[in-house]
């Protein structure tokens, strides 16, 4: 799955995997399922069969299987031609979400049964198990499609089903639908018929497809709706993109187009077949993650999927690459082969990651992606380990409620990173033998961590467990202190446990890492050392130059001396440093300074210094690390604030204007993102030549001229203009939510609104988020803004308390979405009495299903309060001795 990019989540530590889980009983295994369903669209209800085969592996009185929701009229049970009973006694157990089916007779191990079980089940708005998703039909009326999202643990919610991952089995669905309607499913399909429908009175089509291979329940998927399609035959095996008829299905063109080449890419890389016969990728309209890996029926957010040059920028076109390369290796690395239970969801998730950025790096080159993963993927990582509130990469996780907490910053970003580091320590082409060895032994089969391990030192004769194990186990990473002994020519590094609060304590610091130093000198780099130890010394020919981590491939941060980081400073406009080593330089030490390691002053000088850096990634984290600045000192006051914007103002205003604002064919991917980049944090600033511009391109917007305004820039001119102007700019930016003809100019007009400061705009945007002008998948996106400015924050969190009821009735707890939400309302508060008012409104409230979101939030909160509190007098006399603050 690719999840959308709002706040983090996350669970809690310790290393027992398998101790105290919720797990079916395992007297009985699945082999088969016949499964046939009908949805009525007008009662939002569906009526369903499924019939199961099993083997029974102990001595069987009773069958256990989830179910949830669901309305079960009918249950047999029978053993070869013999039926043991019609009127079995069946009983439900809400807190594990399973039914149980007791009768007399005991069927004997060995034999096989047949459960098959009639039930009524509701298509839901929740975005879980087999829900409804509505559009506008041409004459406005909304119209409707009957959809799936079984990850991790819905498919109990549209079926009873043994709905765990390792309990794979094969299926043959049928569904009964109106003649018009399109219906898809992970196969092919087989057969159709007509049928008397006892649901509507007439006559429907049955559309049975082809029995699958051996499969998790959670990547089951079945679709009914009107749907537009196009195809292409680039690959071996048809591939499609699907859309509701209010989409431009052209959008899918490149989508449709990559997809056949990615598949393509993936078999040769993997030496392993795409088993399925044909590929679908379909656009939904109401969808809680990014995408969906079903296998060979791919389900998107819109946003994710349709790309249309000509009105969406270079960013989206990244962000739609990404996500699909992404799906399409999961069709191996976790639908051929699968983790045995949710602990090693970092095996699906950090691999479909790593490998969504090795295939881009191959099909794009130009966007330097390796660049981009250090302040992305591993500063997401990073950040997120740096909470006490963190978890193990393998995390233990006991119930069904707790497994969507886990679909984090930790199982993507760190699991990718880990892949990465090992990737390096193996090199590439040994890493990637390692992976075919594993998909090849495993296909159609579950594993644990170990069996990756076992594959990587098969094939590289290293023991990759011994090194590995203590990064996907521990929670946390180490920061890394260099101390230079000039006579003896040798540093000194120590390593210890880096968390934001740094409020380490003996205890929390006993995890000792293999770390890869990656020494980068004069000659070149160093792979071989290695820091297994808390501390040693290593001999560097000439101290004049060297760096650690280098290319940041190692999941560590770096705290060299003040004099240390000046020589690297005037290293890297000497050019000795690649753009990754800059890049990471930077955000080490913009971590290192909030986290009290270094003065915060120290980093000011050192951003300062990069003000003739030419390259769009560095400039990323530089920004990224004063807008991480400006948000901790949102509440303080206002001289230093406007300060800290002046100085933004003075780094980066000149740039701006330098590389201007205008867009030619020949400007490349990453100029077009740059150009953008420095716009937007120019005139966010209060540059006045970028506020002109902005203001200048929005009136010609207003009156007609759609193409005044380049998409690269959209957000930016959005935002300039909602944080200057009032309310006739709001009012434009609204009815552009409303009107515009694609998802991504919608959702660009629905994140910026909350920009607006004036109190009655605030409360005009706090109405959006629950009304029904929003869909419940994009409920974050208005409230994003309001992070931006004070007034935004503190009616953010007062709108929250007052809609809570609401709040948890439209996001159920057991979903994701709550503990974004969650997220949003409450990180960007910087002070300990905002926690005592978060944990006072909480204390009463049950945190199930969000926990970790809100614990992180604190923790958050609480690294920002004590970095105020260690360095403001010292942000105001770097401020006051470079000019800023008089």
């Amino acid at each position: 799955m690719c999840k959308h990019q709002f706040g983090a989540e996350a669970s809690g530590a310790s290393l027992d995997v398998s101790k105290g889980r919720e797990v079916l009983p395992k007297n009985v295994k699945p082999l088969h399922y016949h499964l046939t369903l009908e949805p009525n669209f007008e009662t939002f209800e569906y009526e369903g069969e499924v019939v199961i085969d099993l083997d029974v592996v102990e001595d069987t009185t009773s069958i256990s299987l989830n179910t949830l929701d669901l309305k079960i009229h009918s249950t047999k049970i029978s053993s070869g031609s013999t039926v043991i009973t019609s009127a079995p006694d069946v009983s439900y157990n809400e807190d594990t979400q399973t039914t149980k089916v007791s009768f007399k007779d005991t069927i004997s191990a060995g034999s096989k049964a047949t459960l098959t079980q009639k039930f009524t089940g509701t298509l839901n708005e929740n975005m879980a198990g087999f829900y409804r998703s509505s559009y506008k039909g041409d004459d406005g009326s909304t119209q409707y499609l009957a959809t799936t999202q079984m990850e991790p643990t819905d498919a109990r919610r549209a079926f009873p089903c043994f709905d765990e991952p390792a309990l794979k089995a094969e299926f043959t669905i049928t569904l009964i639908a109106d003649k018009k309607m399109t219906c898809l499913s992970n196969m092919d399909e087989a057969s159709e018929k007509e049928v008397d429908s006892a649901m509507s009175g007439g006559k429907r089509k049955a559309v049975t497809f082809n029995k699958t291979p051996l499969m998790s329940t959670y990547l089951l998927a079945f679709i009914v709706g009107e749907l537009k399609v196009i195809e292409t035959n680039n690959f071996r095996v048809p591939v499609r993109v699907f859309a509701t008829p209010d989409r431009d299905i052209e959008h899918g063109k490149f989508s449709l187009e990559l997809a056949a080449q990615t598949l393509d890419f993936y078999e040769k890389t993997f030496n392993s077949k795409f088993p399925l016969p044909k590929m679908d990728m379909v656009a939904i309209p109401d969808f809680s993650a990014g995408a969906m890996e079903n296998w060979g029926l791919i389900t998107y957010r819109v946003v994710d999927l349709l790309f249309d040059e000509k009105t969406s920028g270079a960013s989206t076109k990244q962000r739609v690459a990404e996500v699909v390369q992404h799906e399409l290796a999961h069709q191996w690395f976790g639908n051929l082969v699968t983790m045995d239970f949710w602990d090693g969801l970092w095996l699906n998730e950090g691999f479909a990651t790593w490998m969504s950025w090795y295939s881009c790096n191959v099909f794009y080159p130009e966007w330097k992606v390796w660049q981009g993963y250090v302040t992305d993927n591993l500063q997401s990582a990073l950040s997120l380990d740096s909470l006490r509130s963190s978890h193990p990469i393998e995390v233990p996780v006991k119930r069904a409620d707790e497994i969507n907490q886990i679909f984090d910053a930790i199982s993507y970003s760190k699991g990718s990173c880990v892949l990465r580091m090992i990737s390096k320590y193996l090199g590439e082409e040994t890493f990637m033998e390692g992976i075919r060895r594993y998909l090849k032994k495993h296909a159609y089969g579950n594993t644990q961590t170990g069996d990756l391990w076992a594959a990587l030192s098969d094939a590289s004769g290293k023991d990759v467990e011994k090194v590995m194990d203590i990064w996907t186990k521990n929670v946390g990473f180490p920061v890394v202190t260099v101390t230079e002994d000039a006579k003896a020519s040798s540093i000194h590094v120590k390593q210890n446990r880096f968390l934001r609060t740094s409020d380490v304590k003996p205890e929390e610091d006993k995890t000792l890492y293999p770390v890869f130093l990656g020494l980068r000198t004069k000659e070149g780099v160093n792979e071989e050392l290695t820091l297994n130890d808390r501390e040693s010394n290593f001999k560097v020919k000439d101290l004049d130059f060297f760096k650690l981590n280098a290319d940041h491939s190692g999941i560590y941060r770096t705290s060299y001396s003040p004099e240390r980081l000046e020589k690297l400073g005037e290293a890297a406009k000497a050019g000795l440093l690649s753009v990754e080593d800059r890049a990471g330089m930077i955000a080490d030490a913009g971590a290192l300074a909030s986290s009290g390691y270094q003065k915060t002053s120290g980093l000011l000088s050192l951003l300062k210094g990069f003000q003739s850096e030419p390259e769009f990634v560095v400039w990323e984290e530089i920004l990224g690390r004063i807008g991480a600045l400006r948000g901790a000192w949102t509440f303080e006051d206002q001289k230093v604030r406007d300060a800290l914007k002046s100085m933004q103002i003075d780094l980066v205003g000149e740039k701006a204007e330098q590389m201007g604002w205008t867009f030619k064919d020949s400007d490349g991917h990453i100029e077009q993102q740059f150009k953008s980049l420095l716009f937007g944090s120019a005139g966010l600033a209060g540059d006045q030549a970028v506020q002109k511009a902005s203001f200048d391109m929005f009136a010609k917007f207003k009156n007609g001229d759609r193409s005044a305004i380049h998409p690269n820039l959209r957000a930016s001119v959005y935002a300039i203009v909602l944080t200057e102007g009032g309310e006739e700019e709001y009012n434009a930016i609204l009815n552009e939510y409303r009107t515009a003809s694609t998802s991504d100019e919608r959702n660009t007009a629905l994140r910026s609104i909350g920009r607006a400061k004036k109190p009655e705009l605030i409360k005009k945007t706090l109405t959006l988020p629950l009304s029904d002008e929003v869909k419940g998948q994009d409920i974050y996106l208005p409230l994003g803004g309001l992070r931006s400015h004070k007034e935004g924050i503190v009616e953010l969190w007062a709108w929250m308390k007052d809609n809570w009821d609401a709040l948890e009735k439209k996001l159920p707890p057991g979903l994701t979405m709550l503990g974004s939400v969650v997220s949003i309302c409450t990180s960007s508060f910087t002070h300990e009495e905002h926690i005592k008012d978060i944990k006072a409104f909480f204390d009463e409230r049950s945190t199930k299903g969000f926990n970790q979101s809100l614990a992180q939030s604190i923790d958050s909160i609480s690294a920002k309060g004590k970095w105020i509190e260690r360095d403001s007098k010292d942000v105001e006399q770097w401020l006051r001795e470079n000019g800023y603050l008089s």
